[in-house]
């Protein structure tokens, strides 16, 4: 097998580091690598390295404002590497992980032909959430989601392509059927999705002079009798009420059963003739966990009080593919963002105690509140047992949610946004088009085919750089 061969100038034997490789780079993931990168990463004696599948930290509470236009891409997204200034960071994605060999298999590359193993002393978890489809027919083929950036700038295409191509097509029922959207799932993203994609297209139809306000329909499909059931009955019927004032059809107590080409079709009632189906239904822990021999609970690692993993010294799991106890109600705590940074943050101080020979101390922490925005101006909120809805929610959401980001930059950014939002229309230029895709899968298709790594030819030995670079053919050459 033909490969290449790097040997160091040096023969000096370079001592064992002690290695922490943090796996995830959401929210619990890196906030624990905020907190290494400022301590242990300076000791020379240490290795931190941060393994993540994007090389930015997505805000994804503020998904669902870059789908409907109030926020560009840039606003929400923050550079790992610009954050961790003594943290190795990996982009790759996680291929399997050996508890009793103590090390991690990465796969990278175009077609994830590319693999590197990394060793550790102290492993974190943080791999998050993936999302589930239940084994639905046509659902995990087709329908859209509300998990990453590029799902926010699909569906925000998608609604302006089916705009355009409905202002084009006279027959009112096949209008109808191209600007119906189903939203299934009333949950935070569900409700927060729905809000912001039922004023999204509504604004934007009026400057299609062939498409009416009967041609739209947007529909919230949801398995309980009152959606948001986190924050209580109350505000989950004002939600349902808000919602339904401003158009989106609220379908309670039902459940899809699949995605065909006869549209999304439910266990109870008929099926709805829409080109887009978002599913926001439903999550799972990321599927490497689930070979690993750990004590899980719904799928979700079970660690102790100090986050660590039991029976697995040096082994720690953070957010949503965890199951933290909470020691006042006895029960898992909620996978949520506020959650996850905060145990990210103090797993981090208890790696440093176990390296440090200190003590570990428990994890406590206790929710501060929900919120959900609903629409343009309008929002349910529960924060510190005290209810709140309509505009005062809604601005409560936003003062909070922008104090959460993570720099500067990117709160000025944001409240510009929103600020220019209060005086102009959205911007409704289709970014992607039919005829980008096709060029962009030609070019990702021809990028494929090349491979990855240079071949020995087109590699030139360099002397100033004191490196010996040797193509081997086998063993005995």
């Amino acid at each position: 097998m033909r490969g290449f061969l790097v040997r160091s100038p040096s023969n000096k034997t370079m001592p064992d580091k002690t290695r922490v490789l943090v796996l995830g780079g959401g929210f619990g993931g890196l906030y624990a690598a905020l907190h290494l990168d400022k301590t242990i990463a300076r000791d020379q004696e240490i290795e931190v390295t941060l393994v993540s599948r994007e090389n930015f930290l997505l805000f994804t509470p503020m998904l669902p404002e870059v789908a409907a236009g109030d926020l560009e891409l840039t606003d929400i997204v923050s550079p790992l590497r610009q954050m961790l200034k003594r943290t190795n960071v990996l982009i790759a994605e996680v291929e399997s992980i050996d508890p009793a060999q103590r090390r991690v298999t990465l796969a990278f590359g175009w077609n994830r032909d590319q693999k590197k193993i990394l060793s550790y002393d102290h492993l974190l978890l943080a791999l998050g959430s993936e999302t589930s489809f239940f084994n639905l027919p046509g659902v995990e083929e087709s329908a859209a989601t509300m998990k990453s950036l590029g799902d926010a700038v699909v569906l925000r295409n998608q609604a302006l392509a089916m705009l355009e191509l409905a202002s084009l097509v006279e027959d009112p029922v096949i209008r109808r059927n191209m600007l119906t959207f189903v939203v299934a799932g009333g949950g935070f993203a569900g409700v927060e999705t729905v809000g912001a994609l039922n004023d999204f297209v509504r604004e934007a139809a009026r400057y299609y002079p062939n498409v009416t306000k009967e041609d739209v329909r947007i529909v919230l499909a949801h398995p309980s009798a009152v959606i948001l059931p986190e924050l209580g009955e109350d505000l989950g019927r004002y939600a349902q009420r808000k919602l339904a004032d401003r158009g989106v059809e609220i379908r309670t107590e039902t459940r899809v059963s699949g995605y065909s080409e006869r549209g999304v079709e439910f266990k109870e009632g008929e099926p709805i003739a829409a080109r887009i189906l978002i599913w926001t239904a439903g999550v799972t822990p990321h599927a490497v966990l689930q070979t690993l021999p750990f004590k899980k609970e719904k799928n979700r690692i079970v660690v102790d009080e100090t986050l660590e993993v039991p029976g697995f010294p040096g082994v720690w799991a953070v957010g949503d593919c965890a199951s933290v106890p909470d020691t006042k109600t006895g029960k898992a705590q909620p996978p949520t963002a506020q959650h996850a940074l905060r145990q990210g943050r103090h797993c981090a101080k208890n790696i440093v105690a176990t390296i440090r020979g200190k003590p570990k101390k428990p994890f406590s922490f206790t929710t501060l509140g929900q919120l959900a925005i609903i629409g343009r101006r309008a929002g349910v909120a529960n924060i510190l047992g005290l209810q709140f809805s309509g505009l005062l929610a809604w601005g409560l959401w936003r003062a909070i949610y922008l104090m959460k980001l993570p720099s500067f930059e990117k709160k000025l950014r944001v409240a510009l946004s929103w600020t220019l939002d209060l005086f102009f229309p959205k911007d409704l230029a289709q970014h992607v088009t039919l005829h980008e895709v096709e060029r962009v899968q030609h070019r990702l298709e021809a990028a494929r085919r090349r491979p990855l790594l240079p071949t020995p030819r087109q590699v030139e030995t360099s002397s100033t750089e004191q490196r010996f670079l040797r193509v081997s053919n086998g063993p005995n050459e």
